[in-house]
């Protein structure tokens, strides 16, 4: 028996400045005005995408003591972006990323509720943890905690959270003008929670908002990542985007889902994806080879190298042969607050892979820097593109993706008035909204 074809949910992520982005593209925009924002979260709505995402930069992050261009630079605050796009969208879902490392639970369930309230019902959280002292000298917190303790307090602050969010039943406040009453008990919100890492009471003071908590997103990739995803969050931010790898993926955690007492489509699998459309196939693949070449520059290039190296490599042509050099051992001193940089678990055997590459293909280390680096991407003509959408969704690789442009304000058009109508068409994407909000959007039930 055939099973039913499944809806593709789509978002918009917001990149800010980082090795995805073109900044210096004459089409692109500012990364800080709050036009652009507007802009592609407009775009997004009018598409009927599920939602737009904006990720999160704690510091600025440095290299060889200097500030680079290839991460957030200027990323305004999540909420106050998040809140002044609910004024001008009224579908859109509002997701954030917040961090549990250095906040409070009372706070960011306060803030959270606020969103909720104000955008009838939008929002969501995606709950990182931080990894590196490097990050946590800017907060009182300093990045002490290690990887097992990190998700222990993110999993005890979103329980917190959520008792904040619950405290509130939802039909404490009766306004009863003719009677004067407008509590039908004295002591809305009450809340308690004591553990090793909260100890806090009191009353939450935000009523109960439409969605009863908002959508929980959760992007780690480590097993301890995974099991949280699974026992906890509501959609799952995954880099696993190319068509095996997302397969594997998607078995993997909806697979855990079972043992927390959870069903399959309880949580939504959404890896980042970019994208490069042309009148043909064989167009799309001119204009990305054009869009990697902007992307990595020989600076870039270097930069990247010297992450893997962990040294400085300021004196090599980019455009030259891999260096023969060894990289130095030990994490992230040469590279600050990447977490890139914990993918080289064994730095001499990616530098080999690395050479071997370069040799093979007659690369230098710009173009090796290139290949390796790239993220998954659909490149095509809208058709193409449309339908290799269509087949990862169908055939269990994602439940849909967060688009990533590479061009800021603008990049999301083309896809909004080429790829989309298609997959509409097909009929496995909305041609309007059917709900208000982001749980509806994304076929979630409310919280109990």
């Amino acid at each position: 028996m055939s099973r039913p074809t499944k809806q593709i949910h789509l978002a918009a992520h917001f990149p800010g400045v980082n090795n995805t982005t073109v900044w210096s593209d004459p089409a692109a925009g500012s990364q800080i005005d709050f036009s652009s924002f507007a802009h592609l979260a407009r775009v997004a709505e009018r598409a009927k995408f599920d939602f737009f995402f904006l990720a999160e930069g704690l510091r600025l992050r440095e290299q060889n003591g200097r500030i680079h261009d290839l991460d957030v630079v200027g990323r305004p605050d999540t909420f106050t972006v998040l809140a002044a796009i609910a004024a001008v969208t009224e579908r859109l879902g509002l997701a954030g990323t917040i961090n549990s490392t250095f906040n409070e639970p009372y706070e960011v369930a306060r803030q959270f509720a606020s969103l909720d309230h104000l955008s009838a019902g939008r929002a969501a959280w995606n709950v990182v943890t931080s990894w590196d002292a490097f990050t946590g000298e800017n907060f009182r917190r300093g990045g002490y905690l290690a990887e097992q303790d990190r998700y222990e307090r993110a999993r005890r602050f979103l329980q917190t959270a959520r008792e904040l969010f619950d405290s509130w039943r939802g039909d404490e406040i009766v306004a009863d003008k003719a009677s004067g009453q407008f509590l039908r008990e004295p002591r809305p919100g009450t809340f308690a929670h004591h553990d090793d890492f909260f100890d806090i009471s009191g009353q939450f003071n935000v009523p109960r908002s439409p969605q009863g908590r908002p959508v929980i997103f959760q992007a780690g990739d480590s097993e301890a990542g995974r099991e949280f995803a699974a026992s906890s969050a509501d959609a799952i931010f995954s880099r696993h985007s190319t068509f095996e790898d997302g397969q594997a993926f998607y078995a993997d955690i909806k697979g855990r889902l079972a043992k927390f007492g959870r069903r399959p489509d309880e949580l939504v699998v959404l890896p980042a994806a970019t994208f490069v459309l042309g009148d043909t196939d064989a167009e799309a693949r001119e204009r990305a080879e054009v869009i990697r070449h902007q992307q990595v520059s020989g600076a870039t290039a270097i930069l990247f190298a010297e992450q893997l190296w962990n040294r400085d490599l300021s004196a090599y042509d980019p455009d030259g042969p891999v260096p023969e050099v060894d990289p130095l051992p030990g994490e992230n001193t040469i590279s600050k607050g990447r977490a890139s940089v914990r993918m080289f678990d064994d730095r001499l055997d990616t530098v080999r892979r690395w050479r071997e590459l370069s040799e093979a293909k007659k690369l230098s280390l710009r173009e090796v820097v290139i290949e390796v680096t790239g993220r998954q991407s659909f490149i095509g003509s809208a058709a193409t593109v449309a339908e290799t959408i269509n087949r990862f969704v169908q055939q269990d690789a994602s439940d849909g993706f967060i688009l990533v442009p590479h061009i800021v304000p603008g990049g999301l058009d083309e896809f909004a008035d080429q790829v989309v109508p298609l997959l509409q068409e097909r009929g496995v994407f909305r041609s309007d909204y059917t709900g208000t909000t982001l749980r509806e959007h994304l076929g979630l039930e409310l919280p109990g």
